[in-house]
């Protein structure tokens, strides 16, 4: 005879927030207490940092500072992230792949670098092959998937062929269906939802057909955008480490009230179906990034290199996209662009100026941003501590949006 036996207790691990606390903890414990050893073994190996000497204050005392401690990250955000989450959820499998994926491709950039004893590392086409691959591969996924939906309100005679659901908004019955749709979220509009299918509207008839296209472009160029976003960030102690830790912190919220059909209801934002579990990856995440800036605070005790930088800014780009949330990077990712903008408008201005009057002009001291106030005479820890209050603004204003509607 079967007899089905309950453990006292055990349910808890039915809540999110459990869950998500449990990540942190033990993303905190992997990281402060494993990354030490691994810190001691990365200098023992000489894996250290080669410094160019670009003429920063203090810039040449961090030349053997160990790098490559993305792993730390890595390892911070994947064991909690196998033990807490639920693995045959399409959305974890996705922050899985996409950790993996940049962190290995930065890792073979770092280990060039060191091992090799080649400063320029992966080349650069390399990169953006492996980040557009991974853009394919997250684009089609979330277009195929059949995992993958969105709550939305029909009305009779339904066109899908799809359970319809009653609910009660405010003093009026609606109906819902969970449908394969290509909408997201546009911040600070109404009515704020946008669909990549009609992007191409003006075509005329079959423009539908080009949906596909049109989202695959925009998943590319947000996710090649903001991992290197993450990577030009990641110049100054502390700096890119915990700008991600206030963004992860804000996803986490975002992907709570996403995935909970109450809240979602009341704040009348679109619910995803089975995305909650993605709280616990961004508790992972976020533990994993503050347990890093124990070690990585000035003066930092380890770099992450482009193991850790091209990861987590590939983590929060994708982690926008599945929770539908991707047009509110510009907002919640505004260092990211800010410093990504910084060097596009340098080089650009560079080139124009010098093929117009034979000499390259300068619109910032030194590009990215950061160095350019360092040029200025400020302090590391004060220009950190300045884009950490702005990331913290914007996040603020990110989570504001969500009731703008």
């Amino acid at each position: 005879m079967n007899k089905n036996y309950s453990i006292p207790g055990t349910g808890v691990f039915q809540y999110y927030t459990f869950r998500m606390a449990m990540a942190v903890i033990v993303s905190l414990l992997v990281t402060t207490v494993y990354g030490r050893r691994l810190i001691d073994y990365l200098r023992f190996k000489q894996v250290g940092e080669t410094v160019r000497n670009l003429g920063l204050e203090g810039q040449m005392q961090k030349s053997g500072t160990p790098t490559m401690g993305g792993l730390i990250i890595l390892l911070g955000i994947l064991v909690p992230t196998l033990l807490f989450a639920r693995l045959d959820n399409i959305y974890i499998i996705m922050m899985l792949v996409t950790t993996v994926w940049l962190g290995a491709i930065g890792f073979l950039d770092d280990y060039i670098k060191v091992f090799k004893k080649n400063k320029e590392g992966l080349a650069g086409r390399f990169k953006i092959t492996g980040q557009v691959g991974l853009a394919i591969f997250i684009g089609w996924t979330m277009y195929f998937n059949s995992n993958i939906t969105m709550r939305q309100e029909v009305k009779l005679p339904v066109k899908y062929d799809v359970p319809v659901d009653f609910h009660i908004r405010g003093d009026k019955q609606v109906l819902t269906q969970d449908i394969k749709s290509t909408k997201t979220t546009i911040p600070f509009y109404k009515n704020n939802e946008f669909d990549y299918g009609k992007v191409l509207k003006f075509l005329g008839h079959g423009y539908e057909q080009y949906a596909l296209l049109v989202f695959m472009f925009f998943v590319i160029i947000i996710i090649t955008f903001i991992s290197n976003g993450a990577n030009i960030t990641d110049g100054i102690d502390g700096l890119a480490t915990g700008t991600s830790a206030i963004i992860g912190l804000t996803l986490a919220i975002l992907a709570y009230v996403s995935g909970n059909t109450l809240i979602a209801d009341y704040l009348n934002i679109m619910y995803i179906p089975n995305s909650g579990e993605l709280v616990i990856f961004a508790g992972a995440f976020v533990g994993a990034c503050v347990g890093f800036l124990w070690y990585n605070s000035y003066p930092a005790q380890v770099f992450m290199g482009d193991t850790g930088s091209l990861a987590i800014g590939g983590i929060i780009a994708v982690f926008a996209i599945v929770i539908r949330k991707e047009l509110l990077i510009p907002v919640l990712c505004g260092i990211f662009v800010i410093e990504n903008m910084s060097v596009i408008i340098q080089v650009g201005w560079f080139k124009i100026t010098k093929k117009r009057f034979g000499e390259g002009r300068r619109v910032f001291l030194m590009a990215p941003l950061h160095h350019h106030y360092q040029k200025k005479g400020f302090h590391e820890s004060k220009i950190v501590t300045r884009f950490w209050i702005i990331c913290i603004m914007l996040a603020i204003i990110t989570v504001i949006t969500l009731k703008l509607r």
